[in-house]
């Protein structure tokens, strides 16, 4: 059955894995939105597999109006198989046994390295999910992602007009008017993408997801923009939820700042100088970045995980045994993102701010 990360804290097996999923939960409204699909098992047969086969909707069936005494022009949906390899992301580190006994048990060595593996762990996947590249060294183990899977999509959307770029700066939007202009062009933007049509799992569940949760991704910088223009155009709203964390919405979309690398040198969602067609020649223009939107739902965006294995696990270093030097580890899967419908997600592309 698919699970969220609410519902893997209450079967979590001790306190201490409770804690970490708790960390991943508040830190990350990502992380604790996605929805797992449990039930990838090893093969068999002198192998063995981490593969979750899918079939992804590419294209939808054309509906059309008939001529009387007339045949409709036959047209079939488009479907593709597609799969992904669960990959396990997490870290470990070491710790005398020595230094582990220092300070207040609040805040001891061993505390202060497992939290920074729990920030680490978060950013990281957090980072594969919009810019995994499995063909470059640093993402080899990992997966594709949204980035590279939207490439060349009917979800991949250009601003129109010569310039193939939208200014979200200050000085470009400093009037309601001017806001509900560059807003007009996002709607269009988000109008391409279709929300889950069934609940990712029972509605009654804990922390279970209704139909139809959705989210702007974006940096720091875009992220405040956004929120600008929301609230010129009265289209911005803010609330609390049950873990205590505010939650901004434009419309019905989350508002997401999906942070910095896991390294913390400078935004997942880069701000950079580029040729905003694409082809080469042409003057590059600074600060342009990219907007992402995504739709939760098992028909939809959603992860996969193994079966019959906690989504999250932590070892923590044992001192009643011989050995000066122990090891602690934090463990995330194996899972991976699924974009099971390509109008699910979708990416805005050269948006100046």
């Amino acid at each position: 059955m698919p699970v969220t990360l609410a519902q893997a804290q209450i079967n979590a097996a001790d306190d201490v894995d409770y804690a970490v999923i708790d960390n991943f939960r508040r830190y990350s409204w990502l992380l604790d939105q996605m929805v797992w699909d449990d039930t990838v098992t090893p093969g068999t047969g002198g192998g063995s597999s981490l593969t979750y086969a899918y079939t992804r909707l590419i294209e939808a069936a054309p509906a059309q109006f008939r001529r009387l005494n007339t045949e409709y022009t036959p047209g079939q949906a488009r479907r593709a198989r597609f799969s992904v390899d669960l990959k396990p992301l997490g870290g470990a580190v070491t710790i005398d046994r020595v230094i582990a006994r220092l300070g207040n048990p609040a805040t001891t060595e061993v505390n202060f390295q497992m939290q920074q593996m729990l920030a680490s762990t978060r950013g990281r996947f957090q980072q594969a999910l919009i810019l995994g590249d499995p063909a470059t060294e640093e993402d080899e183990d990992g997966f594709e992602g949204l980035d590279r899977a939207l490439t060349g999509t009917a979800t991949e959307y250009f601003p129109g007009g010569d310039a193939m770029y939208t200014d979200w700066t200050t000085a470009a939007v400093d009037t309601a008017d001017k806001a509900l202009t560059r807003l007009d062009e996002l709607d269009d933007f988000l109008s391409r993408l279709v929300p889950s049509t069934v609940g990712s799992v029972d509605i009654g569940a804990p922390g279970a997801l209704p139909p139809g949760v959705r989210a702007i991704l974006g940096n720091t910088r875009s992220i405040t923009r956004l929120r600008s223009m929301a609230r010129r155009a009265g289209q911005y709203t803010a609330t609390k939820d049950d873990l205590g964390r505010d939650i901004e919405m434009y419309g019905q979309w989350t508002l997401v700042d999906v942070g910095d690398r896991f390294d913390g040198a400078s935004p997942i969602i880069p701000i950079e100088s580029r040729d905003p067609d694409g082809a080469g020649g042409g003057a590059a223009v600074s600060g342009l970045t990219d907007i992402y939107a995504v739709c939760f739902g098992m028909d939809s965006f959603h992860g996969a995980s193994m079966a019959g294995v906690p989504l999250v696990e932590t070892w923590l270093p044992d001192y009643t045994t011989s050995g000066a030097v122990k090891s602690g580890e934090v463990e995330f899967g194996p899972v991976a993102p699924v974009l099971k419908n390509t109008k699910a997600a979708g990416v805005l592309r050269n948006v100046k701010v």
